[in-house]
């Protein structure tokens, strides 16, 4: 196979204050001795990719070139010494930061090889990763009456995971388009998060005969939506905490957690073997047609445009789920 050239340049996206980003040329980055170089063809963009945009008093501006970019992949063009499971040429999905870019490095231990069947698809990995990370840390089983609260890109996945799964799927959001999308994934029942609590936790006895759910994800990372999260789980029943809680500290009831005897599962991993062995299963299940995100992938920009990107993640239009940036 003929080497790739590589150019010494490269762009990459900058926010250089908050809701503000531009498209600079940098030194192109080298692989280290265990790493590898990935001409990026594509990279998602992250719920938690937002404070970052609209700018809180522990971030410092400009950003690093290619950051807050986690959820990128595309196609290896050279490897460091010391790589011998990754070649050049292999399309992979890769764990790294700074994947708003051209080209972006990761170690070799931090990629997965995509299937043949995925060749020409998008494929942001770590977010598929962690719905599948989320699925198996909830337990979900044929036959629970499980609550999903937030339906964006995970939740959505979520709810098509636990509802292939053979659970009676109740999805919770504020947005008629993604209570739409729910039902299209499976979900059995959707309700408006904008209803009061009484409200919603009424409706939810009333289908589960005064019991509850033996399962509840909360993926919305908010104050009410946790509390909600626990007032709809059953006695013994598993309180999933898959939102990112990053605005301050949270309250919770403890006396209705003890009272209910609920199992508190954070369903977040910072282990990147953690995250390997969430996409590789995310990558099986797609492949095996188990698993379909396509649905999901509402908006596409260029990286000149990557600021329309974080600002349709800011403002949530009709029809978004989530956007994708490519060089």
């Amino acid at each position: 196979m003929r080497e790739p050239t590589i150019p010494p340049r490269m762009r990459a996206a900058v926010i250089t204050a908050p809701r503000t980003c531009e498209v600079r040329e940098v030194q192109t980055p080298a692989p280290g001795a265990a790493q590898v170089l990935i001409k990026v063809a594509g990279c998602g963009v992250c719920g938690s990719n937002l404070p970052v945009w609209e700018g809180r008093e522990w971030f410092t501006y400009p950003t690093v070139p290619g950051s807050p970019g986690h959820e990128g992949w595309g196609e290896v063009v050279a490897t460091g010494e010391d790589v011998l499971d990754v070649k050049i040429g292999d399309r992979v999905a890769f764990l790294s930061d700074r994947a708003f870019a051209e080209f972006d490095v990761a170690g070799a231990s931090s990629v997965v090889i995509l299937p043949h069947g995925l060749d020409g698809s998008d494929v942001p990995g770590e977010p598929l990763g962690c719905a599948m990370n989320i699925w198996r840390r909830s337990g979900i089983e044929a036959g629970q009456t499980v609550a999903v609260i937030g339906v964006g890109f995970l939740g959505a996945l979520v709810t098509q995971l636990a509802s292939r799964a053979g659970a009676n799927v109740i999805a919770i959001s504020q947005r008629a388009y993604s209570l739409e999308l729910a039902r299209k994934m499976g979900a059995a029942h959707s309700f408006d998060l904008g209803d009061p609590d009484p409200e919603i936790v009424r409706r939810v006895e009333e289908l589960t005969g005064g019991e509850g759910c033996e399962r509840v994800i909360e993926l919305v990372g908010l104050q009410r939506p946790l509390e909600l999260a626990a007032k709809l789980c059953r006695v013994r029943g598993r309180l999933v905490i898959a939102g990112f809680h990053q605005d301050g500290p949270r309250q919770v009831d403890m006396f209705l957690w003890n009272w209910r005897g609920l199992d508190v599962i954070n369903a977040h991993e910072r282990e990147p073997a953690a995250y390997i062995a969430g996409m590789t299963a995310a990558l099986d299940r797609i492949a095996a047609g188990w698993l379909d995100p396509r649905p999901l992938y509402t908006h596409r920009v260029p990286l000149e445009r990557a600021s329309e990107a974080f600002e349709l993640l800011r403002m949530r239009p009709d029809g978004f789920i989530k956007a994708l940036v490519t060089p």
